[in-house]
């Protein structure tokens, strides 16, 4: 029996391109997405390559949709093997000048859609004792940046939440937990991030408008010009989520690019993938 894994966020980008080659690997895939009227793209590729896919409906901000979509992976194949977190939503704004709601909604996109996909799927893997839940995070879950405070809050909470989850729920159960952490990618997700603030009126005012121009101003003209260094394609970090998947030992984080690794060093060179942290965390409690 094939493995199958549910992959959030498959419309565009990382998570189009993760079922696309999860499936051609000989994946079961089931590619959620919050609207399924975006999923043209994806039904294409499915009858062009005849892949072993099946499309949810999944929005990450409906616990609803989310214990529906876990429930049909259980009743068609009483198991589920793997779940990638990968919805997700770039926000640059000041936290003076962010609104209420818009500080619930990037928390719920890029904190709570990970909660609450993971509490779905973990009683279903702890009982079957094997499973593997990948997460894209993000540098900016590593290292905070302008502008960003609240993508970054975010992004650090989901490293902490899977981190904390690894020192007891991973060697007890044999759940393997990975973080994976792409720079720059150049998909609508990037788009979005930079260009939403600009077309939305989103500059920041008073003292902080000078440092949002210049901070946008080279954020725009990097996505131009698809600066290489930093920017990956949404296919290049899906083969790293698929290198992660197929690992016999995988790490509990993994940065997507050499940029990705510099820009980060400061905090992982003493333990790049993780590991050293979670067994001394669970030597000192466990």
């Amino acid at each position: 029996m094939k493995k199958n894994v549910l992959i959030i966020g498959t419309s565009t980008g990382v998570g189009l391109e993760a079922a696309i080659i999860f499936a051609e690997k000989g994946y079961k895939v089931y590619a959620s997405m919050r609207n399924l009227s975006k999923a043209a793209m994806l039904k294409e590729k499915i009858a062009e390559k005849q892949l072993d896919i099946e499309l949810l409906e999944l929005d990450v901000t409906k616990r609803d949709t989310i214990t529906a979509a876990v429930e049909t992976i259980i009743q068609k194949d009483g198991r589920i093997d793997m779940l990638i977190n990968n919805a997700g939503a770039g926000f640059a704004k000041t936290i003076e000048e962010a609104s209420e709601e818009e500080i619930k909604w990037v928390t719920d996109v890029n904190y709570h859609g990970v909660v609450y996909c993971t509490k779905a799927v973990i009683p279903y893997m702890r009982k079957q004792r094997s499973g593997h839940i990948i997460t894209v995070s993000s540098v900016g879950g590593l290292v905070g940046q302008p502008f960003n405070e609240l993508y970054c809050g975010a992004k650090f909470a989901v490293e902490g939440f899977m981190e904390a989850l690894a020192t007891y729920v991973g060697a007890s159960f044999n759940i393997k937990f990975s973080v994976v952490e792409p720079g720059g990618i150049s998909t609508e997700f990037m788009k979005s991030a930079v260009g939403k603030t600009v077309v939305d009126g989103q500059l920041a005012t008073g003292e902080y408008l000078p440092l949002m121009q210049k901070y946008l101003g080279g954020s725009q003209k990097r996505a131009n010009e698809g600066d290489s260094q930093v920017f990956q394609t949404g296919l290049e970090v899906a083969q790293v989520i698929l290198d992660v998947a197929e690992s016999e030992n995988p790490p509990i984080r993994i940065r997507t690019s050499q940029w990705a690794e510099e820009f980060t060093r400061l905090k992982t060179e003493a333990d790049p993938d993780g590991t050293k942290l979670v067994e001394e965390v669970t030597k000192h409690f466990l």
